[in-house]
């Protein structure tokens, strides 16, 4: 071990209350750790930035623990092992896990899976076939149960799981309708991702546009900003509608969370609101690895990833995700 080597990490320093920004986070240098008997050493090269991060700030009951003051901030990260005192691993191996927003990190293994960079980038191992792309394929396939000839609808349409999720709508024969802010992401959507009509919430009346392209109602809606746009969906839906709660990042930096107001639309049309976490799901991982890759493959899958250099440029890299800058899996390159 080269002693003169420094970790550089993000801790929390405080709890947001509003939006997230620089202040909540300390940036600190520390001793490259140690690995012990049984743990690895590896040295982080892309790190995920991700909506649920805000979550991990609250200091509230959800389906991890909240990250403690002082604590390094969680995040998934690809990574090389540097280090390694672990039978299943070797030095050189590259690897996915939760090793935080820093250079270096140690780990028992759990949780650790190897990917091979010969068959994608790196960056891809964080988006589509990684936590995003497994949060799309169970939310849609399990709890969305799409059938063919149904209309679909996805907000964030463009974004790490809404990229997702329109497109195995589309291979599974439905017409895909995605909302997303800008004509940029919007031609995107119909142009590269295959989505049938795309609604630009920026520029456009949502309900009127949803009235137009979904002339029948709305069968299946993904919903990953909540807020306006899923009380404008609930007024279109079809008879037994599917309605998927992934995520709600128009109301994660609220200190006043506003919950859907045209909720009785539910009992009207007999339809479900369920909510999803992909963790549920992990024993079936590989499943849903095996058919990303192979869709990807056959050209019937595609993905864009929005890197950002530089650990130092985490706090502001962090600020894309809300303000809608980023296009595609938001990831933060930190090493070669």
């Amino acid at each position: 071990m080269n002693t003169e080597q420094t970790n550089h990490q993000y801790q929390l320093k405080s709890r947001p209350t509003g939006m997230v920004g620089p202040e909540h986070f300390d940036y600190v240098e520390a001793p490259v750790p140690a690995p012990a008997d049984g743990e690895i050493l590896v040295r982080n090269l892309y790190i995920s930035l991700d909506p649920a991060m805000r979550g991990w700030l609250n200091d509230a009951k959800s389906y991890v623990p909240p990250v403690g003051i002082g604590e390094v901030m969680r995040a998934m990260s690809v990574a090389r092992v540097v280090t390694s005192r672990h039978p299943k691993f070797a030095e050189g191996d590259i690897v996915s896990g939760i090793f935080g927003v820093q250079d270096y990190a140690v780990s028992d293994g759990k949780g650790v899976v190897k990917v091979d960079p010969g068959l994608a980038p790196l960056p891809r191992y964080l988006g589509t076939l990684g936590m995003p792309g497994m949060t799309a394929y169970f939310g849609l396939l399990d709890i969305g149960k799409p059938q063919p000839g149904q209309t679909v609808v996805v907000s964030g349409a463009t974004g790490a799981v809404g990229q997702v999720v329109g497109q195995i709508a589309r291979i599974k024969g439905c017409r895909v309708v995605g909302i997303a802010g800008g004509p940029e992401k919007c031609r995107h959507a119909t142009e590269v991702l295959g989505y049938d009509a795309c609604i630009d919430y920026k520029h456009e009346d949502v309900k009127a546009a949803l009235r137009r392209h979904c002339p029948d109602g709305i069968d299946v809606y993904f919903d990953n900003v909540g807020g306006e746009i899923l009380d404008a969906v609930l007024t279109r839906l079809a008879m037994h509608a599917r309605i998927v709660i992934c995520g709600a990042i128009s109301q994660y930096n609220s200190s006043d969370v506003q919950g859907p107001k045209n909720y009785l639309s539910l009992l009207v049309h007999r339809a479900s609101m369920t909510g999803m976490v992909v963790f549920d799901y992990v024993s079936r991982y590989g499943d849903a690895a095996r058919d990303l890759a192979e869709w990807m493959a056959d050209g019937k899958l595609q993905s864009r990833e929005d890197v950002v250099e530089g650990l130092e440029n985490f706090p502001s890299a962090l600020l894309k995700l809300f303000s809608g800058d980023n296009f595609g899996k938001l990831v933060l390159k930190v090493a070669e």
